[in-house]
């Protein structure tokens, strides 16, 4: 089969390597129907997750038909087309009943494309499969059903419910790419009273107004400082949430933030970034991290079937399977391509 290989910082290939095969009795083997490209993979190319080691097939998202299924598999059939999540779960450990997934004991966790062969590829085997698929639910197009297996939850769970957001909020959200824009539409859920988007790139921030951002900054132009406080009465926000994963992004985002509020760090840091914990500390600022569990997965399902949420609109270009590479260079370059969620189909 082809798929999506690593060969080290800046070196990938699509080429041509062996078919996954069970390893375990709960190991799934998935047909890759839809795939895409995520801003945690452009931060392995750049050489931030040393972990993924030459040879490594990339990817963590993916909407498939399972081909084979081993015999310890009870939910998951031959023929059935589901989600791949992009958080394994062995459902037994301590961490997997507190439905922290992403911190599994068991084997799992985020490892498709980090620690094991990913969803870049022809097919992919997705272990503990009875707990890291979804059913496809009937009707649903396999490329909105694709945003569900990370952007979603992670935009949601680590950005939005860790942040606790309340109605009347006022939420600062720094980043404005795919990961920042799933917070802000997962915002908008909670009723706060403006969201505002901040980021550098004008095509990102017109993608903001449409998911729901009421208020855009562009920090090369503006001091989003200023403009948070002049909204707030100079408080700062009731929630920043940071969407980028570079330190100058969450320090933004824990100068931006009202006494007593929330900092919710989604971005995936390849770097130390400060900590003013000289001026925080005496400010009550609480600051979250996160890994994306995916326990959020099920509700967000609903959102989508019933329209509450429309995720097609974060998808703007259009690949075969074999193009790879060429995609992997218009979502790198999506400041100029204007590229959100770029999604890989079988044809």
């Amino acid at each position: 089969m082809k798929a999506l290989v690593y060969h080290g910082p800046g070196n990938k290939a699509w080429e041509e390597v062996a078919k996954p095969t069970l390893l375990k009795d709960t190991d799934a083997i998935v047909r890759v129907d839809a795939s895409t490209i995520c801003g945690t993979d452009l931060h392995i190319m750049k050489g931030d997750v040393p972990e993924v080691t030459d040879g490594r097939i990339l990817g963590h998202e993916a909407v498939g038909t399972v081909v084979e299924a081993g015999s310890a598999v009870k939910n998951v059939h031959v023929g059935d087309k589901v989600l791949v999540s992009c958080i394994t779960a062995c459902a037994a450990c301590r961490f997997c009943r507190e439905g922290r997934y992403g911190q599994c004991l068991g084997g799992g966790g985020w490892i498709l494309g980090y620690l094991i062969d990913g969803t870049q590829a022809e097919y992919v085997r997705v272990p503990f499969a009875d707990t890291s698929t979804y059913p496809a639910p009937p009707g649903m197009p396999d490329e909105e059903l694709l945003m569900l297996a990370d952007i979603l939850p992670t935009g949601y769970e680590v950005g939005v419910l860790n942040g606790q957001i309340e109605p009347g909020d006022v939420v600062a959200v720094v980043g404005a790419g795919p990961i920042g824009l799933s917070a802000i539409m997962g915002s908008r859920l909670f009723s706060p009273s403006h969201i505002v988007a901040i980021d550098k790139a004008d095509t990102r921030l017109e993608a903001a107004k449409h998911f729901g951002a009421d208020v855009t900054v562009n920090n090369d132009v503006q001091d989003p400082k200023e403009v948070i406080s002049e909204l707030t009465g100079g408080l700062g926000a009731d929630v920043a949430i940071e969407a980028v994963g570079v330190p100058a992004t969450f320090e933004l985002a824990a100068e931006l933030v009202r006494p007593g509020g929330r900092v919710a760090n989604i971005g995936v840091h390849g770097e130390p970034a400060t900590l003013h914990l000289e001026r925080l500390w005496i400010r009550d600022v609480t600051i979250t991290t996160g890994l994306v569990d995916t326990y959020s997965t099920p509700t967000l399902l609903k959102l989508v079937s019933s329209h509450q949420v429309d995720v097609g609109r974060f998808i703007t270009h259009h690949f075969d399977l074999n193009e790879f590479v060429e995609a992997y260079d218009v979502f790198g370059r999506a400041a100029e391509t204007g590229a959100l969620k770029v999604v890989l189909t079988r044809t």
